[in-house]
C-alpha cells in the first residue's frame, strides 16, 4: 500500500500553525511506522504526487480555498480540523469567490474515501454542514508533543523569565487571534482583576494585515488593547517549542476561553507541562480537557473572572488541577494518532 501524504502546509505560514504542527507530527510518526511495519509506504507530495499511488491523504481543509480536486483519480483521505467558518459566518465572510469555492469544496467531499477530524464536536459539525454520512468520518485526536512537561531546574526558569521579562505571576494565552479564540474577553477581565496576560502567537506582534476586513475585527482590537497597556499584555510572538515548555511551567495557569475549537493542542500541551487550565465549556476544549480543567461559559464574562481570580489566589486549587492534567493528558500521543490514521488508510485501500 503506498500513501501519499500531501506536506504542503510545511512550505507556507502553516508550518507555525495548528495544520503545520499536525501535518509535520503526523509525519515523522507515520514515517517511522512505515519502516517498523513495513506493509506500507509513505510517500510525500506539494501539489500532486509524482508517482502513482494507492491512497492520497491531505492533511487540511479549508472551504473557502480550493484543497482537493472536483475528480479523483485515486482513492483520497482529508483530515478537516473544523469548519468554524461555515458555522458562524457572519464573523467570517468570504466572499462570492469564497462561496464558489465551497460549493466545489462540498462537491469534493462527497468522493473522498474517508474524513478524518479532531474531535467528536468537529465530526458533529462536518456533518451538519456538509451533509456526510458519519460512517465516512473518523475521529482521531491529536496529542501534545513529548517535550511538553514539567520542568524542576529553578535555575533555568528562572533564567528564562528574565530573557523574556515575564513577570513572577500571570495569565498565559497561547494561539490565535481570530474572533473565535475570545481572547478580548480574557484581555478585558484579566485588566479588571490587574493581572498580567501572556500572549504567544505569531498574530501577537505581526502588524502587516487588512485591519479593514471584518475577520480581522478582534486582532486590531487586541493590538489596540495591547499598546495602551503594554505592562499587562505581553505580547510574545512566536516562540521555539523549547522555550514555549518553560514558559507553560512558569505561567500561574493557562486560559483557552475559544467560543469554538476542532481541538484545541494548547490545552493538552498545558496539562502536560503541569500548568493548570482554564477552558470553554461549550466547545471541543471541553472533550479534550475532560474533568482537568476549570470550564467557564465563554459567553459569560463573570464565570471567567470567577475563575481567574479563584485560580490565581487558591495555590491548592492549582496544584489539583494539575495533578488532573498531566493524568489527563497521558490519554493521548502522537504515536496513536499515527497508528488510528494508518487504520483508516488500511479501511480505505480494502474497501
Amino acid at each position: 500500500m503506498k500513501v501519499a501524504l500531501d506536506i504542503s502546509p510545511l512550505a507556507s505560514e502553516d508550518q507555525v500553525r495548528g495544520i503545520g504542527f499536525y501535518t509535520q507530527r503526523l509525519r515523522d510518526k507515520l514515517t517511522l511506522l512505515a519502516s517498523r511495519e513495513g506493509f506500507f509506504q509513505l510517500r510525500e507530495f506539494s501539489g500532486e504526487p509524482k508517482e502513482k499511488v494507492d491512497i492520497i491523504h491531505y492533511p487540511y481543509f479549508h472551504p473557502f480555498f480550493r484543497t482537493l480536486p472536483l475528480f479523483k483519480g485515486t482513492k483520497t483521505i482529508v483530515t478537516i480540523h473544523d469548519l468554524i467558518p461555515l458555522k458562524f459566518p457572519t464573523h467570517f465572510p468570504c466572499g462570492f469567490k469564497g462561496k464558489l469555492n465551497w460549493w466545489r469544496q462540498r462537491f469534493a467531499l462527497f468522493n473522498v474515501s474517508a474524513i478524518i477530524t479532531d474531535s467528536y464536536v468537529s465530526k458533529r459539525d462536518i456533518v451538519d454542514l456538509t451533509g456526510t454520512p458519519e460512517v465516512k468520518i473518523q475521529v482521531v485526536y491529536l496529542a501534545a508533543d513529548k517535550c511538553f512537561r514539567p520542568i524542576k531546574n529553578r535555575r533555568y526558569l528562572e533564567k528564562l523569565r528574565r530573557r523574556y521579562q515575564l513577570p513572577n505571576k500571570f495569565v498565559l494565552y497561547v494561539g490565535d487571534l481570530n474572533w473565535n479564540k475570545n481572547v478580548p474577553m480574557l484581555i478585558r477581565t484579566c485588566l479588571e482583576c490587574s493581572y498580567p496576560l501572556v500572549v504567544v502567537g505569531k498574530q501577537g506582534l505581526v502588524m502587516d494585515f487588512d485591519k479593514n476586513h471584518p475577520e480581522n475585527r478582534d486582532l486590531v482590537l487586541f493590538h489596540k488593547l495591547a499598546s495602551q497597556y503594554p505592562d499587562k499584555i505581553i505580547r510574545l510572538g512566536f516562540i521555539p517549542t523549547e522555550d514555549l515548555v518553560g514558559i507553560y511551567n512558569l505561567a500561574s495557569f493557562c486560559v483557552q476561553p475559544s467560543f469554538a475549537e476542532g481541538f484545541g493542542l494548547p490545552v493538552l500541551e498545558a496539562m502536560q507541562s503541569g500548568c493548570p487550565v482554564i477552558t470553554s465549556q461549550a466547545t471541543s476544549l471541553a472533550e479534550i480537557s475532560g474533568e482537568a480543567a476549570w470550564l467557564i461559559n465563554p459567553y459569560k464574562q463573570k464565570e471567567l473572572k470567577r475563575a481567574l481570580v479563584t485560580l490565581w489566589q487558591k495555590s491548592g486549587i492549582r496544584r489539583h488541577l494539575v495533578s488532573l492534567g498531566l493524568r489527563q493528558a497521558q490519554r493521548f500521543s502522537w504515536e496513536k494518532t499515527a497508528q488510528e490514521t494508518l487504520t483508516v488508510y488500511q479501511k480505505a485501500f480494502k474497501s
